[in-house]
């Protein structure tokens, strides 16, 4: 029996830092980071329906598609066979977050596809089967299932919850310069030197002595990344940084009022970029 029509969010993910430590024979590439997601994002609702659906719309849900190859049907297809469902879900996503962003995206949309038909279709499963079922859909999904601050390892799959007082709740601005930039052209510029082991401790302190190792690479293939970064910088913020592989940048500030101050002020000198501000959760 599945439950009453319900929703889910696809909390926006952030790599407080992201250290790419060497690139391995199967293609891809050892990394370690720091996750924290923000108290906002994409909306996933759901109702019953006789077959597996899904319908997009919202700010930047033009042109994907709805399709088998969107990680959301990905993800309810997995669930259902991995459980033996046979009840539909016509599934709806509000695309608010930017495409090709890095900032979760599609990863964070799969996973809550995951937790929410976990609970419609009445299936209770515990955190760690959905975490692998996750794995096999992407290497951020497990993170994005989990969405609180953690360290990944590996090729981020290798999850440690982390104390997170001196981050949670930290006000946050998220800047995208409406610029899409695919994953994979970035790791494959990656310059391939080790700059040294993402630190132990807090997350904060570590991410302030961290660094992101594709910032260079993102900047060398979208300009504007430095732009954006310099945008933030000028405010005043505890920490700015690029996201995963980009183009979305963040800042964090010690006050909402400060990030939201300095949304205004970007929205208003850049008008063609993104900005959405609020705190990690």
């Amino acid at each position: 029996m599945t439950g009453e029509a319900a929703a889910e969010t696809g909390w926006a993910k952030i790599n407080l830092a992201l250290h790419v430590r060497r690139r391995r024979a199967d293609g891809y590439h050892d990394i370690e980071t720091i996750f924290a997601f923000a108290d906002f994002g994409d909306i996933l609702s759901v109702r019953g329906a006789d077959d597996v659906t899904l319908a997009i719309g919202g700010p930047f849900g033009a042109g994907l598609p709805a399709d088998e190859n969107n990680l959301v049907m990905r993800a309810a297809r997995a669930l259902a066979g991995a459980y033996g469902v046979g009840a539909g879900a016509a599934l709806t996503l509000d695309k608010r977050l930017p495409v090709a962003s890095g900032i979760g995206g599609g990863s964070a949309d799969a996973a809550a596809a995951l937790r929410l038909l976990n609970r419609f279709w009445g299936i209770d499963a515990d955190e760690t089967a959905l975490c692998a079922i996750a794995a096999a859909l992407g290497a951020d999904v497990p993170a994005c299932v989990r969405s609180r601050t953690q360290r990944g390892d590996g090729v981020g799959e290798q999850l440690c919850t982390l104390a997170d007082g001196d981050v949670r709740g930290k006000a946050v601005l998220l800047v995208n310069p409406g610029v899409p930039l695919a994953t994979g052209p970035v790791f494959a510029a990656w310059e391939g030197i080790d700059k040294g082991a993402l630190a132990d401790g807090p997350p904060l302190a570590a991410a302030l002595a961290g660094r992101n190792d594709l910032e260079a690479p993102a900047v060398s293939l979208c300009p504007v990344i430095g732009a954006v970064l310099g945008a933030l910088d000028q405010r005043g913020a505890a920490l700015t940084r690029m996201s995963g592989s980009g183009a979305t940048c963040f800042a964090l500030f010690d006050a909402a009022a400060d990030a939201d101050a300095a949304r205004a002020e970007i929205a208003a000198a850049y008008p063609g970029w993104w900005a959405a501000a609020g705190r990690l959760r």
